[in-house]
């Protein structure tokens, strides 16, 4: 049977059991700090790509929305982000003739605007879906849905935000 020494009076220090005790516990306090380190970052990350992609989405549709109410002519509902841009043209009071035109290629929404002196392109939104069922712009008696989804990440970590947004069109004058 094995006995423990027991301190005498006057020894100072500790035992061999009593730092064992103590490095496992504090090692037992690392692992659960380090535990939840990681997932705090992982969390991080994923509301920030959701943000991220909540925001791009939004502001496509937004854009998207505005245009539809000063359009005079919507063309390419049918197809669009698969096989057709989405067009959208008005005239202004002073006979000024606007286009925008939203294409979507390799996952970038591009809205570019001309006012027949001169065209510029802006990129809206990265890393958008181009699964029509999941990005469209539809047409119904003159009353527009669009629908922008965004996927950002990979694996489980994927994030996938959808904004939709009905529009009724500019009425014919």
């Amino acid at each position: 049977m094995m006995r423990f020494a027991r301190r005498r009076p006057g020894e100072k220090g500790f035992t061999v059991i009593e730092m064992i005790l103590s490095l496992a516990l504090t090692a037992f306090i690392g692992l659960g700090v380090s535990v939840a380190i990681a997932q705090v970052t992982r969390e991080t990350a994923r509301n920030s790509d959701y943000t991220a992609a909540s925001q791009q989405a939004m502001n496509a549709v937004h854009w998207i929305g505005q245009d539809i109410q000063m359009a005079q002519t919507v063309n390419g509902t049918a197809g669009f982000p698969d096989s057709d841009d989405l067009v959208m043209s008005w005239t202004w009071w002073d006979n000024t003739v606007y286009t925008v035109t939203y294409s979507l290629e390799d996952g970038a929404l591009r809205r570019t605007y001309s006012d027949g002196s001169g065209s510029t392109t802006t990129l809206l939104a990265g890393d958008v879906s181009d699964d029509q069922e999941l990005t469209y712009c539809t047409s119904d008696n003159n009353s527009y849905n669009i629908s922008i989804t965004i996927g950002i990440g990979t694996g489980r970590d994927a994030v996938q935000v959808t904004r939709t947004r009905d529009v009724a069109a500019r009425p014919h004058l």
